[in-house]
C-alpha cells in the first residue's frame, strides 16, 4: 500500500482528536499560529519518551516563537494520560485510534523495522502555519535529536 504524503505548500488536512484530558482539539481551531503536529508510534516506549521529552523540555521557547505542539499516536487518551503523568509532559497528545489523521498525513503505512517490511506509523513531523499550510513536512525522523534538528531547521535558536 503506497502512502500519500504531503509537501510544503499542501493543506494540512483538518482534524479533530481527544487529548490525553478527554478535550477535543481541532487544528483548525490553531488558525492564526504555526503549530508542530507529530507523529509516534506509542505511548511509553524508549524512543516516544525520549521524543516527547525533548518536546516538552523545548515547549517554552517554542511558544515564545509562536509555535503550538500536538503529538499524535493510536493509543488512547486513557494511554496518553499515563504517559504525561509518567514523563511529566507538557506538549498536548492527541489519540488517533483508528489511524485516520495519521493515514492522512502519510503517517501510517509501509516502513522497514528491523530489516523486516511492516505496517505501522512512521515516525513524522509537520509544521502547519497560520495559514493552515505545511511549511514543513519530514518522514521516518530519528527519536533523539530531532527536536533540536527541528528548531535549527525552524531557525531558532538551540
Amino acid at each position: 500500500m503506497s502512502t500519500t504524503r504531503l509537501s510544503p505548500g499542501d493543506v494540512a488536512p483538518d482534524f479533530t482528536l481527544t487529548s490525553d484530558t478527554g478535550e477535543q482539539v481541532t487544528l483548525s481551531e490553531l488558525r492564526g499560529r504555526d503549530v508542530v503536529v507529530y507523529f509516534y508510534p506509542a505511548a511509553m516506549t524508549p524512543g516516544c519518551t525520549t521524543q516527547a521529552c525533548d518536546f516538552t523540555d523545548s515547549l517554552d521557547s517554542l511558544r515564545a516563537a509562536g509555535y503550538e505542539v500536538l503529538g499524535i499516536s493510536p493509543d488512547k487518551p486513557e494511554k496518553l494520560a499515563a504517559f504525561r503523568e509518567r514523563d511529566h509532559l507538557t506538549i498536548t497528545l492527541l489519540s488517533d485510534p483508528d489511524r485516520a489523521v495519521l493515514s492522512r498525513y502519510g503517517a501510517y503505512g509501509e516502513k522497514r523495522l528491523y530489516g523486516k517490511t511492516v505496517e505501522g506509523v512512521i515516525r513524522s513531523t509537520f509544521v502547519v502555519g497560520a495559514d493552515g499550510l505545511v511549511r514543513l513536512a519530514q518522514y521516518n525522523v530519528r527519536a533523539s535529536g530531532h527536536v533540536a534538528k527541528l528548531r535549527k531547521d525552524l531557525g531558532l535558536a538551540s
